[in-house]
């Protein structure tokens, strides 16, 4: 199996107010097209490995790679570049900018990225939007539209640089059963559909339960 994501004895600390060794010797793989939760009290370490993974905390030891390519000690720049083309987020937060319409919300990583043309971002954000059902919201602002369609947007703002990962924080944390359950639903489609990898922090056990694979993290450790 191909890997797109491996960690070799990711250890990390907290210096203020004391020292705290939030995360202990931690070594995981995620294989191409898996769909794998990452589960534990608040406090486990969960959060803060998701940052580490997703290349935006810097300050830890041990090894990251993505797609086989050590990213450890790389530049913020080359990171900020990385993480842009390869890694898609989505918070539990949809974090998207009101005033902005939704189809233009889904298209800033990849106007920042500047690979492809206006012409082509627009069109592939269209694209993105009509998978998730949601292509008649495109020219709405973001403010007027439902905290499910948010999530959506959100997702497909992800996936505007057709990421090979996809990284969710609690993603359905803000949501409803109904909206949690469409969310799944376009979780398990991209995996079989596209062959995403889906790498998911949840404190929701029913979710976690129809993933391929559960991380339970103790105390900092992979139990």
């Amino acid at each position: 199996m191909t890997q797109v994501l491996a960690t070799k004895n990711i250890d990390k600390h907290f210096h203020k107010p004391k020292d705290f060794h939030v995360l202990k010797n931690i070594s995981i793989g995620v294989n191409k097209g898996e769909f794998v939760s990452i589960m534990g009290k608040s406090g486990s370490g969960k959060s803060t490995l998701l940052y580490i993974l997703s290349t935006m905390d810097t300050d830890y030891t041990g090894k990251l790679y993505l797609n086989d390519e050590l990213v450890t000690g790389k530049s913020q720049q080359e990171l900020s570049r990385i993480r842009n083309k390869n890694i898609g987020f989505v918070f539990q937060f949809h974090y998207l900018l009101s005033e902005f319409s939704v189809i233009e919300n889904v298209m800033l990583p990849a106007k920042k990225l500047a690979d492809k043309s206006h012409a082509e971002i627009e069109h592939d954000a269209n694209e993105k939007l009509r998978m998730l059902h949601i292509g008649h919201l495109a020219k709405q602002r973001a403010s007027r539209i439902s905290g499910g369609e948010k999530q959506r947007v959100a997702i497909a703002r992800a996936l505007i640089n057709n990421p090979t990962i996809l990284m969710g924080d609690e993603p359905t944390g803000n949501l409803d059963s109904h909206n949690s359950e469409n969310v799944f639903s376009i979780f398990k489609q991209l995996k079989e559909e596209e062959g995403l990898s889906l790498l998911v922090v949840t404190h929701d056990i029913d979710f976690a339960k129809r993933t391929d694979r559960i991380i339970q993290m103790e105390d900092g450790k992979i139990i």
